[in-house]
């Protein structure tokens, strides 16, 4: 189809990552003629170089660190060390069965996928493999790459982006990671639970900087608690070889030495070259400028995804991707709530979280308005089965909805579905104390801090 010249789809999609087949598979499914053009593999970032294989390496690491604890629960166990080749054939059984299963879905759904480097050509065009393929309407979604510093140049050796990290044939004995935000604090986890000796360099004042200021003391405290370093406040000004590795060299002189540099101050938007500029698209600092509806400014383009200065997060790429088709084929759509999109880091222990801070909530309706409760997983049952330590955090607006929820600890990411229906559907904390929780669980501590909230408290202090 993609060869025939007097073809039009109704939908042609430049990047096959989370937004982009999201968008595919919801247009082919309401009846939209797509035409999804990816130029390496279906997934994108997220299936082959990001959540999925990240989370993979962190749950390799968890087994390491039951096999390491086991006795404490009166488990003989012996732990011998990381089998790197090992833990990436487990990994990437992973990646390539939902790779299968995902191209299955694109050609289940009759997608027209073509394999190939994509160039905008005009408003409604893309040119793909010397062919131009034809669209009513035109979605950007090319996703993103690691970013990197001025003057700091990533050798794949030393110096590394997340994207290297994750092949590295061994176990580091130190590491430096540059960032103490999501990619940061996950890959630190990792590598200490594989034995490698951490350290984070923030220039921030803390971890997790976007995260509720006491969800960000909480980890830093289990950090502390599993040796891994860190250094806040302090920006980084050069690195240089070593004889056997890298130093790093921050602002106030501070220097650090170890074996490898991970670059994880974030991802920039893959946009350069493609043709946005060309064809009008307005752009800021290579992010596409999109409205609520996920609408450039020309009639025919939308971008989704980590192109677009909104969450870098797959599920939120998917729920960008979904409304996109879905207002193309003429169903009535609500934009995506960024407050209420669940967040979650996948370290150790979890940190997760959704709706605003306690301090964002007390800038928008004055700090007089806002009620802020912790709830310590000490009370709770199951955490202390699973020996692991953190709080839930509710921020209220006074004698109205919880509009935050900021929890950390061990899975409790698995909680954060219904911390979610509880911001979006503005509950309050009363109607959540009614929902009876099953015991004992994890689950069961949001229950126990909705009760607390409302002025009834079971397994805590008044």
């Amino acid at each position: 189809m993609a060869n025939d010249a007097s073809t039009v789809f109704d939908l042609v999609i430049l990047g096959g990552g989370s937004g982009g087949y999201a968008a595919a598979l919801r247009g082919a499914q309401l009846g939209l003629d797509v035409a999804l053009i990816e130029k390496n593999k279906v997934g994108g970032t997220c299936l082959h170089n990001g959540c999925i294989p990240t989370k993979a390496l962190l749950h390799a690491g968890e087994v390491a660190d039951q096999a390491r604890e086991s006795e404490q629960f009166g488990v003989k166990a012996t732990f011998e060390g990381i089998d790197m080749a090992a833990v990436h054939k487990y990994k990437n059984d992973v990646i390539s069965g939902l790779y299968k299963g995902l191209q299955g879905l694109i050609a289940s759904r009759k997608v027209t996928y073509i394999e190939g480097e994509g160039r905008l050509s005009s408003p409604t065009s893309v040119d793909v493999n010397g062919q131009r393929v034809q669209g009513r309407h035109v979605l950007l979604a090319t996703g993103s790459v690691p970013k990197s510093l001025p003057g700091l140049e990533i050798d794949g050796e030393r110096i590394i982006s997340s994207d290297h990290a994750l092949g590295l044939d061994r176990v580091p004995k130190s590491a430096i990671v540059l960032g103490g935000g999501v990619i940061g604090v996950e890959f630190a986890s990792a590598w200490k639970s594989f034995g490698a000796e951490v350290t984070i360099v923030e220039g921030l004042k803390h971890l997790v900087p976007v995260e509720d200021e006491n969800s960000s003391k909480l980890l830093e405290r289990a950090f502390r608690k599993r040796g891994i370093k860190f250094n806040l406040g302090t920006f980084f000004q050069k690195a240089e070889y070593t004889q056997d590795g890298v130093r790093v060299t921050l602002a106030d002189g501070k220097e650090f030495e170890a074996e490898v540099l991970l670059v994880a101050i974030g991802r920039g938007p893959v946009s350069q070259g493609l043709g946005y500029e060309e064809a009008g698209v307005a752009m800021d600092r290579g992010y596409v400028l999109v409205d609520e509806y996920m609408r450039t400014n020309v009639p025919t383009i939308s971008a989704v995804g980590d192109l677009v200065p909104t969450l870098q997060l797959a599920h939120v790429g998917f729920a960008e991707g979904m409304l996109v088709a879905e207002r193309l084929a003429g169903l009535k759509t609500v934009p995506v709530d960024y407050d209420g999109v669940p967040r979650v880091t996948y370290c150790h222990p979890e940190v997760a979280s959704v709706g605003i801070t306690e301090a964002k909530a007390k800038e928008i309706y004055g700090a007089d308005k806002v009620v802020a409760l912790k709830y310590n997983l000490a009370g709770n049952g199951k955490s202390k089965i699973l020996k692991t330590a953190g709080e839930i955090k509710l921020v209220q607006v006074k004698d109205g909805a919880v509009v935050g929820v900021h929890m950390v600890g061990d899975r409790m990411g698995e909680q954060v579905g219904e911390a979610q229906l509880i911001y979006n559907w503005e509950a309050l904390p009363a109607e959540v104390a009614q929902l009876v929780h099953a015991h004992p669980t994890q689950n069961e501590a949001l229950g126990e801090a909705h009760l607390a909230l409302a002025g009834k408290p079971l397994h805590s202090h008044d």
